[in-house]
């Protein structure tokens, strides 16, 4: 009798479970992580023309400010998009006889993302007008900084830039925002004149 008991009552329970997980079937998807919707700006830029060695227009949502870091040197500054949480990292240096070496560098620094890059595209910076000639690095891939560039004209003068965002890369939801700001970029450095 008593085994007939158990049997019962184990029985009873897998028939529970079964119906349980017949009629309690919910048919879950998994939802992806969903980012922030980010509300840009419209585009209007104001003149920088605080540095004694060229001027440029910038964002009116963006601020320049002095570099703060441990290790800034001068010619250091940084344009901040404060709503954004990213920062286009500038530096000028005088040439003397050097470019070599600064451009070596920039490409060096560029090409330290290639463990995580996908590509690294170079595009040519032209501007005989204003004598301003460089490469752009666009940078693609979950890397910490997809754009940098440097324009110089050759002689005595030598910009870098890199865009940071202060966040873990991701190129799926940065990738709308690089391409927003990648804009602002492209219009610094078209409106850039050596002074």
């Amino acid at each position: 009798m008593l085994k007939k008991i158990k049997y019962l009552s184990g029985s009873i329970v897998i028939i529970y479970i079964l119906i349980s997980f017949t009629f309690c079937k919910d048919n879950y998807t998994p939802k992806p992580p969903g980012y922030v919707k980010i509300e840009y700006p419209e585009k209007k830029y104001k003149l920088f023309d605080s540095f004694p060695a060229f001027r440029f227009e910038y964002p009116e949502y963006a601020f320049i400010g002095l570099d703060s870091s441990i290790r800034t040197q001068p010619g250091w500054f940084n344009v901040d998009f404060p709503s954004f949480n990213g920062t286009i990292f500038l530096s000028y240096k005088t040439l003397d006889n050097n470019l070599g070496e600064y451009i070596e560098d920039c490409r060096q620094l560029a090409y330290k993302h290639t463990i995580k890059a996908e590509t690294i595209d170079e595009i040519m910076i032209r501007n005989p007008d204003n004598k301003v000639f460089g490469i752009f690095y666009e940078i693609k891939g979950n890397v910490a900084s997809s754009v940098q560039f440097f324009v110089t004209d050759s002689i005595r003068h030598f910009l870098r830039g890199s865009l940071y965002f202060n966040t873990q890369p991701n190129q799926d939801s940065l990738s709308p925002l690089i391409n927003f700001v990648r804009k602002d970029i492209d219009h610094l450095i078209e409106t850039l004149e050596w002074k």
